[in-house]
């Protein structure tokens, strides 16, 4: 069986959207939702070493926006595997011509897509729909000492979130907003 991989690149530095295509006939859908030689130009000599799922109840909510410090920072496959999420990346990496932009996309199960986040970049999204989940793949274990955050009201970054924000965790809502003289994430 020959696969179809589709790679859209974002406005932002290494930021992309993948999408396989499924195959469907009479009894349903199947659809492949990683494959390391297929994503080898994107993925490279990185290794998925962690999956993680999340639930999420209330629309509105938002989780994030979290990164790990080198030499712990992570690429991360995320994928929407039931309901609606806006799901935002943020640059933070030192140096990246997208330093401090953001990008956000809507990701759904139906649309099938898969953003691509690469280290040194936050992470976090607002859920559109209740009761949605994401899966996660990560390149590098979770390490606490490592983790890293920033407000999802930083005025430096002026993120448009799509609903008012109805929930956040005390953890989220205590990361910092972006200091002036923040240098970024030294890969």
């Amino acid at each position: 069986m020959e696969w179809f991989v589709k790679i859209r690149p974002t406005a932002l530095e290494g930021v992309c959207v993948v999408a396989f295509d499924p195959v469907a006939d009479h009894r349903g859908m199947f659809t492949r939702y990683y494959c390391e030689k297929e994503m080898s130009d994107i993925i490279g000599s990185r290794h998925i070493v962690q999956i993680n799922f999340s639930r999420t109840h209330a629309q509105g909510t938002i989780r994030g926006l979290h990164f790990q410090y080198p030499p712990h920072a992570e690429m991360k496959l995320v994928r929407c595997t039931s309901g609606k999420v806006w799901d935002v990346v943020v640059d933070l990496r030192a140096g990246s011509r997208t330093f401090l932009q953001w990008h956000g996309e809507e990701l759904t199960h139906d649309d099938g897509c898969m953003l691509i986040i690469p280290e040194g970049c936050a992470h976090g999204f607002q859920v559109l729909e209740e009761g949605s989940e994401l899966l996660y793949l990560h390149t590098s274990f979770y390490t606490p000492e490592a983790e890293g955050g920033v407000s999802c009201h930083d005025p430096r970054l002026n993120i448009q979130w799509p609903h008012e924000i109805t929930e956040i965790s005390d953890r989220d809502q205590a990361h910092p907003i972006i200091a002036p003289d923040f240098q970024g994430v030294q890969l």
